[in-house]
């Protein structure tokens, strides 16, 4: 008896230091991964308009710049589709190096592209292919992660462990916009010629700390008993993609629950840090605000997490989409002063908001697929969310604002409707916190 009551202490022990470990590793992998892509979105912002599509008017560059942002987010289900797959069949663990791997070297090769005055139009088709790859990598990457949170964790605390994959991209967002901004100090014909350079040429060395973070940690549990199961029975493997698309509800319900909130989340450090400069605030001064603001919302993701354990993942979701809506013109209004402190604020208040959403999302998305096609579901599902939510929307806005002579009463409509869209297909889908996930169908 007394053996028994020493082994499963020890048991429990070892796999809450196990769970800490992979939620850690989710957490830096993440944030490294978002670091490259949300880098992106920055440069887009403030570099790439003037380096690549030099000679244009500016909100036409500006418009320019948003299309080869938007290329990463079109390839991204390409990447759930690929890394899905194999990590349904081989493992989560595997894919995660890989989509690391993939998504360093891209983007340490787009800190070497030359622009337009060397090469042309050349510079931007190896920009769009190069986003492509980044595309492909997190799409790849965030299904990983987040299952890997997930199925490591407490029954119980799986919101709370997943919020740590999504608060990856703030924190990535913060690293990406201080390097950024540190940077666009210089002036501003050195900044464009290699300033905007280094940031990207420095993703080589975050890769080489993410690969010793992957290598650190195991597999799946779940995922290695509902393999082992099937084996055990005799179980022919099935495609996890067919396995998904022969009950599509799921898909369709998470690609619209989750739209509003990427379409948020990426207005920020494109569209609204370009009107916030064209306003009159300084670009470095604006670019810190959004960094400082995002440090802040890392608390709020994982609180948003930890309460839609307790309350449930919708309520905490719809709550804050709904009170985005009403900050809408407030937010722009702040944005648009001038003033560096009411832009921080303006940042601020938007990623609190934004973060009840976020933080509950990765277990909500995860937690509607069986086990051995969650990876591929909710990576799936996920990165469709991002493409119809986030992909074109800089873009649709910059346009919006453009054509209306610089009104943004167009932009706060069309983001209005978006987040209803997302408030009415989360209501409609199953709350999903006490789902069980080691069933397999």
């Amino acid at each position: 008896m007394s053996g028994h009551t020493t082994l499963a202490p020890a048991g429990t022990a070892a796999k809450r230091k196990e769970a800490r470990t992979v939620i850690l590793s989710s957490y830096l992998g993440s944030t490294i991964e978002f670091y490259d892509f949300l880098l992106y979105a920055t440069a887009a912002a403030v570099a790439f308009p003037k380096v690549f599509f030099a000679g244009t008017d500016e909100w036409v560059g500006v418009v320019a710049a948003y299309a080869t942002f938007a290329a990463g987010y079109v390839a991204r289900p390409l990447g759930g589709v690929i890394f899905g797959h194999f990590g349904d069949k081989v493992g989560r663990k595997g894919m995660l190096i890989i989509s690391m791997a993939m998504m360093g070297i891209a983007s340490t090769l787009i800190g070497v592209i030359p622009g337009a005055s060397v090469i042309g139009p050349w510079g931007a088709v190896l920009l769009v292919l190069l986003r492509v790859c980044q595309g492909i990598a997190v799409g790849g990457e965030w299904g990983g992660a987040a299952l890997m949170a997930l199925e490591h964790s407490d029954p119980k605390r799986r919101g709370f462990a997943a919020s740590f994959v999504n608060a990856g991209a703030p924190t990535g967002a913060v690293l990406g916009t201080v390097v950024m901004g540190i940077f666009s100090a210089l002036p501003q014909d050195a900044f464009l010629a290699w300033g905007w350079r280094v940031p990207f040429l420095l993703s080589f060395v975050l890769l080489i700390v993410g690969m010793f973070v992957r290598l650190r940690v195991s597999e799946s549990p779940i995922f290695a008993e509902a393999v082992a199961r099937e084996e055990a029975q005799g179980a022919k493997r099935k495609i996890p993609l067919l396995d998904v698309l022969r009950r599509p509800k799921a898909l369709i319900m998470i690609m619209f629950a989750g739209a509003a909130g990427f379409g948020l989340q990426v207005v920020l450090p494109t569209f609204s840090v370009t009107y916030a400069v064209s306003k009159g605030a300084p670009q470095q001064g604006v670019l810190y605000a959004f960094a400082g603001a995002s440090a802040i919302s890392i608390v709020f993701v994982l609180l948003g997490g930890r309460l839609s354990d307790r309350f449930g993942r919708r309520p905490v979701m719809i709550s804050g989409l709904a009170l985005f809506i009403a900050y809408l013109f407030p937010m722009f209004g702040m944005l648009g002063s001038g003033n560096v402190g009411l832009v921080f604020l303006a940042f601020t208040v938007a990623l609190i908001l934004h973060s009840s959403l976020y933080g509950p999302l990765a277990a909500f998305v995860s937690e509607q697929f069986g086990t051995t096609s969650r990876y591929t579901g909710a990576a799936v599902g996920y990165q469709l969310a991002t493409l119809i939510g986030a992909g074109f929307t800089p873009g649709i806005i910059a346009g919006l604002y453009k054509d209306s002579g610089q009104n943004i009463l167009p932009v706060v409509v069309f983001l209005s409707v978006m987040a209803l869209v997302s408030i009415v297909f989360i209501a409609l889908t199953r709350e999903s916190k006490n789902n069980d996930l080691t069933t397999v169908r």
